[in-house]
């Protein structure tokens, strides 16, 4: 029945959607930036349309003001206890469609320091995205002071993410559920899991987030395949690298062209160690998401960036490719 409904709801928002889009961007272009920073956020998109949000907000400083954290028990691999301001946080985002009927709760995760939650915009509104979750954010603030908190309770901003299709909300969804397992794990294996900046590497300075001690191993093959190779020819490739793998090798690479991502698939899978180059730098909260994060905690992951984090990313460029494809080659060698 779930399933139906989500296929149904994402078969309605497809009607029209860019058509409708780029003509209230035409008609409100002026008047949408002037609005205060809460309301301005990804540039053409109508934040008073159908559409489905996964919404992240933080509490100031990273306080652990909304619960606990908990170890497995019987019933949970890893869970969050709700503090009493927890509660409080649970109750006023469940309560949003009292106040706003177009709006609908789809999901939501509460965690020490921040609390991730679903919202389905049914239909076209007067009231912004952005009106609804500072009312939300307000009653928050307000139950904080009720209970003697004085300092500010949020960060000033919050962050949306603007899901398209089924598997998006799929993966999302997963994502926020598993969220009390990742913390735990990254808490566990705390090492595993640090960004350090301004690391030397076969004559590069990097960014690095993972098993650092990866760069140490005196055995290390950087992986690369031509985009000409056929299917057979890819198998044979994974094949080998496998084989080095088994064998205690280090596989390094970008994993830009299609035979380059299947030996590093593989590898993963057979929870051989990877050493993965990516085009994109790290925050000091960044942390890898699906297999990375599991293979990162068994230690078996290190990502690489020669460039420092940016939020607005150009994509893959033929100079860029070279320059990773040449870093994998100088850490192999190394």
């Amino acid at each position: 029945m779930l399933k139906m409904q989500k296929t149904a709801i994402f078969a309605l928002m497809d009607d029209n959607r860019n058509v409708q889009r780029q003509q209230w961007w035409q008609r409100n272009a002026g008047k949408y930036q002037k609005k205060p920073s809460m309301t301005r956020r990804m540039a053409g998109h109508d934040y008073y349309g159908r559409c489905i949000y996964m919404i992240t907000i933080v509490v100031a400083d990273r306080r652990n003001l909304l619960g606990t954290l908990c170890g497995p028990d019987e019933s949970h691999v890893a869970w969050v206890k709700a503090s009493p301001l927890g509660d409080a946080v649970k109750r006023y985002w469940h309560e949003i469609p009292s106040h706003h009927p177009h709006v609908k709760v789809l999901r939501s995760q509460l965690m020490p320091d921040h609390f991730h939650g679903i919202l389905f915009v049914t239909e076209k509104t007067s009231v912004h995205l952005g009106t609804i979750i500072n009312s939300f954010k307000k009653a928050c603030s307000f139950a904080a002071r009720e209970m003697n908190i004085s300092q500010p309770l949020w960060e000033s901003e919050y962050h949306d993410r603007i899901l398209k299709s089924e598997n998006q909300l799929d993966r999302m969804i997963d994502y926020i559920v598993d969220n009390p397992r990742r913390l735990w794990i990254k808490r566990d294996n705390n090492d595993f899991f640090k960004v350090r900046k301004m690391v030397e590497t076969g004559g590069h300075q990097v960014e690095a987030l993972g098993n650092i001690f990866l760069l140490d191993y005196p055995l290390k093959a950087a992986v690369q395949c031509s985009r000409k190779l056929s299917e057979e020819q890819i198998q044979e490739r994974v094949e080998h690298f496998l084989m080095l793998a088994r064998h205690g090798v280090v596989l390094v690479s970008p994993a830009i062209s299609p035979g380059e991502k299947m030996v590093m698939k593989a590898a993963q899978a057979a929870h051989y160690k990877v050493i993965k180059i990516v085009d994109n730098g790290f925050t000091p909260l960044s942390k890898p998401s699906g297999e990375d994060f599991d293979a990162c905690a068994r230690g078996d992951l290190l990502l690489i960036s020669p460039f420092k984090h940016q939020n607005h990313r150009t994509g893959l460029t033929e100079q860029i490719c070279y320059h990773l494809n040449a870093l994998a080659v100088a850490i192999a060698s190394s």
